[in-house]
């Protein structure tokens, strides 16, 4: 593996930089998650257009930059940095890759085209809790999470006339969801005997049956939302022979690449606003960053996102061809970011005393943000455990004797 950064890889990096540190402050950070949207609805459109962001992962015949996972994740990156918050991960790290796999040739030429220039947002339904489990993340994608019926989740049927589909059922803490302009939904579908799990394109905006809300989230900066469908006419994404379940996993293994970037970026500026307070906060007269204690703590802090780092990069390498992916580098990657996230955050609160729990100062949104992550997209042993699972690690051996080494 070449560590290296390609000239266009560090354009990309750079270009969103300056935008984001120009338009993304604390302050404006929170005006954004309070409006209807949840995000800046200009800033995602000056960052589609001048730096290609919602269509990096879009092939160019498509007119998206027809970019790698490698620099998704740097982007990602920087806008974890400045906890951003926006429509990315929904359009760019799952729709718009989902239509990309499995769509019909029609599909693809209506839907990606206006997902890359950022004219439609993506927002991916499935039932609450069971994100990391479609995405294979944490247990073997085997289509149950999706529910329908009586278990919950959404349930598809035929339209009693006409080739569509009919939707029923709800999808909660679906990532943007309240505002997208795209929904695409799992759904199971044949009965429970011989029971599926498709994927079914869904407008939402006029569309009827459709009743959305915005749950009221631990993060703010990745507002989650409520969908209810009730006899919603949806059209099926593909074909009924699509493996879904396999998509999904594959899926899966950049998603878990570009989210392990994204809370390395969050975990690296926690760690530089600590840094910085620790310089100029005195205490017994002199700063607080000058006391050995301090000292070592900081440098714990800093090898735990650098190994997260590498850790990140190289996942995104494996799953873009750079390596045989075994399915278990982004998985590890993700753990170990959520992670280091997670002790910065708590790091970064302690060394800020008590302005760092605070609602006006900014660490105590990265705190969230390292909570809410590993809710949403772990835990962290779940997803080590898969790993060791796809690996064969603890073939042979009882789950005592796993538990025991």
């Amino acid at each position: 593996m070449d560590a290296a950064l390609s000239e266009e890889q560090e354009r990309i990096r750079r270009t969103l930089r300056d935008v984001l540190r120009e338009r993304c402050g604390p302050g404006e950070v929170r005006a954004a998650v309070r409006t209807e949207a949840g995000y800046d609805e200009e800033l995602w459109r000056r960052l589609a257009g001048r730096v290609g962001l919602a269509g990096l992962a879009v092939p160019a015949r498509y007119g998206g930059a027809g970019c790698g996972p490698t620099e998704l994740a740097l982007a990602c990156e920087e806008t974890g940095r400045v906890l951003l918050p926006s429509p990315l991960l929904g359009t760019a790290g799952l729709v718009a890759p989902l239509i990309v796999a499995l769509g019909t040739e029609a599909q693809r030429a209506e839907l990606l085209p206006r997902l890359a220039a950022g004219e439609l947002t993506g927002a991916f339904a499935v039932p609450a809790g069971a994100l990391p489990a479609a995405l294979g993340l944490t247990a073997p994608n085997d289509g149950d999470w999706s529910g329908g019926g009586r278990a919950g989740g959404v349930q598809a049927r035929p339209a009693p006339t006409g080739p569509g589909w009919r939707l029923y059922g709800e999808a909660s803490q679906v990532l943007g969801g309240h505002s997208a302009d795209l929904l695409l939904v799992a759904a199971r579908t044949g009965g429970y005997a011989r029971g599926r799990t498709l994927l079914f394109v869904l407008r939402p905006t006029g569309a009827r049956g459709v009743t959305r809300a915005r749950l009221t989230a631990l993060d703010e900066t990745r507002p989650q939302a409520r969908v209810q469908l009730r006899d919603t006419e949806a059209a099926l994404l593909g074909d009924a022979e699509a493996d879904v379940p396999d998509a999904l996993a594959r899926l899966g293994r950049c998603v878990a690449a570009v989210l392990a970037a994204e809370a390395v970026g969050a975990a690296d500026r926690a760690l530089e606003r600590t840094v910085a307070h620790a310089c100029t906060r005195e205490q017994f007269g002199r700063p607080i960053g000058s006391f050995q204690a301090v000292k070592h703590r900081l440098a714990d802090l800093y090898v735990a996102v650098q190994a997260a780092r590498s850790a990140a990069y190289y996942a995104a390498w494996a799953v873009g061809g750079g390596a045989t992916d075994d399915g278990t580098a982004g998985g590890l990657a993700l753990a170990q970011a959520l992670e280091a996230l997670r002790k910065v955050a708590g790091e970064a609160v302690q060394l800020h005393g008590g302005i760092g729990v605070t609602w006006e100062h900014e660490v105590q949104l990265y705190f969230k943000r390292a909570a809410s992550d590993e809710l949403l997209f772990g835990p962290v042993h779940r997803l080590r455990a898969r790993a060791a699972d796809e690996a064969g690690l603890f073939a042979g051996r009882t789950a005592g004797e796993a538990v025991a080494l």
